[in-house]
């Protein structure tokens, strides 16, 4: 019970719903700032009274991208927040932060446009018309897996008082591993941001690679972070379930973050391909696993 309290506590110092509510008006507040800045850095290169080679700052319509850098943070901050109230809940968050950094990147895209008539041969021209497309399927697609998730799955599940011990176990793993994901996260957050300004400033060929893969920067390993989080769920969930339609859904899940975490390692139709496919997997197994629970299949023990 001492135990349980201790994780309580700690959780409700970085991750209750006040804090949620102060990290939101933190990370819009930057965001503002952020964006204004980048504008401002825009209007001084283009009257080269600072020379900076970067095609983020030819554009005004660029200057989005900054912003929206912030705005995932808040959503990798809300991922962590859901963890422990729903796994559902947790997963959808992942299909929302890989849409954001589409819609992110057709902001890129935009400001690269040729808008010329060989629209179909122009390679910046056609990844803006599938980043385009993608950002509308997987919108679709979140609508359909949030619509689906059950309303229990609503309920934050610690509140209630008739659980099995095992189910609040759960709970609590799900809770330590949530209060680890805060400081690895901003730790991974900056070494990833120093190591690509350390390549910008000091190395000028590198500094072009960083920033051709400026898109995948902390993401790459984000979700790589994701998928042990997803094995460690998945096999503490035998614990206190061994329904099979249950395991298959927290497989399924795994499946599809491992997706988009190779997603990160291609580019053109191929990367915008296996996010789709990716979110379309999970919404499938999420599809698949209500059947399941409405028609109650009977989990016959050996």
């Amino acid at each position: 019970m001492e135990k349980e309290l201790i994780i309580n506590k700690v959780f409700d110092k970085l991750l209750s719903l006040k804090v949620k509510e102060q990290s939101e008006r933190v990370i819009l507040s930057i965001a503002i700032i952020s964006y204004l800045i980048h504008l401002t850095l825009i209007l001084l290169a283009n009257y080269d009274i600072i020379q900076i080679e970067s095609e983020l700052l030819k554009n005004p319509i660029g200057a989005i991208y900054t912003p929206f850098s912030f705005i995932l943070v808040y959503e990798v901050y809300l991922l962590i927040f859901y963890l422990p109230k729903s796994i559902s809940f947790y997963i959808g968050k992942q299909y929302e932060i890989i849409t954001l950094i589409v819609i992110r990147r057709i902001f890129k895209d935009i400001a690269n446009l040729e808008l010329t008539s060989k629209w179909f041969q122009s390679k910046s021209d056609l990844q803006f018309t599938y980043d385009t497309l993608t950002s509308l399927v997987l919108f679709l697609l979140i609508f359909f897996f949030y619509q689906n998730i059950k309303k229990r799955d609503n309920l934050i599940i610690a509140t209630q008082q008739n659980q099995e011990k095992n189910v609040v176990r759960f709970i609590n793993l799900k809770k330590i591993i949530a209060i680890l994901l805060v400081p690895i996260l901003i730790v991974l957050a900056v070494y990833t941001f120093l190591v690509w300004g350390n390549a910008i400033i000091n190395d000028y060929a590198n500094g072009v690679v960083a920033f051709k893969n400026i898109n995948n920067i902390f993401f790459d390993e984000f979700f790589e972070i994701l998928i042990i989080v997803d094995v460690l769920l998945l096999l503490s969930s035998f614990f206190h379930s061994d329904k099979f339609h249950k395991i298959i859904r927290n497989s399924g899940f795994v499946i599809s973050t491992i997706l988009i975490k190779i997603s990160f390692s291609t580019e053109g139709i191929v990367n915008n391909a296996l996010i789709i496919g990716a979110v379309f997997f999970g919404f499938l197994i999420l599809l698949i696993h209500n059947k399941f629970e409405n028609n109650a299949v009977p989990n016959i023990k050996g």
